[in-house]
């Protein structure tokens, strides 16, 4: 079955930055003064009006963030913000929004305000030691959040490793695939306790849409839709740290209707135009037709065993994760006030003269990751 998505014309992307006070007139720092690999971007889009910086003398009034504490209490004292927007077509990505976010980068270092991706709710790093924009495109920096939605806690039952089927609490929604032309992604229905495990997967999954759909537009400028299969083979090549091959069924889904298990209060997250508006705002991620077991059971097999990057996701709970840490160092002895002499059967008379100590010659032993201290330090010696 084929899944037809849309291609509007032209999107758009904003990105906010809210300052107390803005000491400079932004025409004439945007794009003069954007540094990097996307100067000459800056002043291209700039000149053909598809990036534009608009400033605001008033605080900016923020709808759904996932700002943190003290990004929340530096927010309530800006009281202006400036705009940073692109309006360009799908087959400009991901350049075009990668250089207005270089350009919001830029002012919100300049004028220490806060840098706020709207669409994801979260805030951009620009300290001084942190890095501008990467010249290469990755989801992972930043392009996408997740919206986490669960039961009340009275609707939840207690987590039961036993019973994989007891719990339906958790949806996991993306933030930020629209802007990339994409409907969002959502995991529907699984337990609570397989959060992390969720968000592992639907990033994978989101990776392998972003690729393909940004090869596809590069190549067709000019299409007005694309057609997807509704089946998803993940091999390990699309995941980053490598991982265990399997396949996912997408769905189309409205969000703000799903049905989630039992009856409870949830955050919803509203994606894209209205519902009944005739285009696909999400898609259901879930197991292939003919998977033997629950949505659980299907989430837990997609995780790679004993892989080190995925060490704390713990589909059961009940057991601690283990770890992923070096090998402990052996105990090391105290350290004597003269060299080692070596081992003998027969003890030595008293030498009249010091002398230096031999080297000592030490039997083989199995290759370990990471040597005995003892070891160590004598060869630094």
């Amino acid at each position: 079955m084929k899944i037809i998505l849309p291609l509007p014309a032209t999107l758009t992307s904003l990105f906010i930055v809210a300052t107390e006070r803005l000491p400079f007139d932004v025409d004439s720092f945007v794009p003069w003064r954007i540094a990097g690999p996307y100067r000459r971007a800056a002043i291209t889009a700039a000149g053909n009006g598809s990036l534009t910086v608009t400033h605001h003398q008033t605080p900016w009034k923020p709808t759904a963030t996932n700002l943190t504490s003290e990004e929340r209490r530096r927010l309530r004292r800006t009281g202006q913000h400036v705009v940073v927007s692109t309006t360009a077509p799908p087959h400009k990505l991901p350049t075009s929004i990668q250089t207005a976010r270089a350009t919001a980068r830029a002012l919100a270092r300049e004028c220490d305000g806060l840098l706020i991706d709207p669409l994801t709710g979260t805030n951009i790093l620009t300290c001084g030691r942190c890095a501008g924009e990467p010249p290469d495109f990755r989801l992972t920096d930043d392009w996408l959040s997740w919206d986490i939605q669960v039961h009340d806690a009275a609707t939840c039952p207690p987590w039961d490793p036993s019973d994989m089927g007891v719990c339906d609490c958790l949806r996991v929604t993306s933030r930020g695939l629209r802007r990339f032309a994409l409907p969002e992604i959502t995991l529907d229905g699984a337990a609570c306790a397989h959060n992390l495990c969720a968000t592992n997967l639907l990033r994978t999954v989101a990776h392998r849409l972003i690729t393909d759909h940004l090869a596809y537009v590069a190549t067709h400028p000019e299409a007005t839709d694309r057609k997807i299969d509704d089946f998803l083979q993940i091999s390990p090549t699309d995941q980053p740290d490598g991982g265990l091959p399997f396949g996912v069924q997408l769905t189309p889904y409205d969000a703000d209707q799903g049905e989630l298990g039992r009856t409870g209060t949830i955050r919803r997250l509203k994606i894209g135009p209205p519902p009944g508006a005739g285009q696909i705002t999400c898609l259901k991620v879930g197991p292939p037709s003919g998977f033997p077991g629950s949505l659980n059971d299907w989430l837990c097999a997609t995780q790679k065993p004993a892989h080190p990057s995925l060490a704390l996701i713990n589909c059961h709970p009940s057991t601690p994760p283990t770890p992923s840490l070096p090998a402990p160092f052996a105990p090391t002895p105290p350290t004597p006030q003269h060299p080692l002499e070596p081992t003998r059967a027969v003890p030595q008379a008293p030498l009249t003269e010091p002398r230096p100590a031999p080297i000592l010659a030490m039997a083989p032993t199995p290759t370990s990751a990471h040597p005995p201290r003892a070891e160590v330090e004598r060869a630094a010696a």
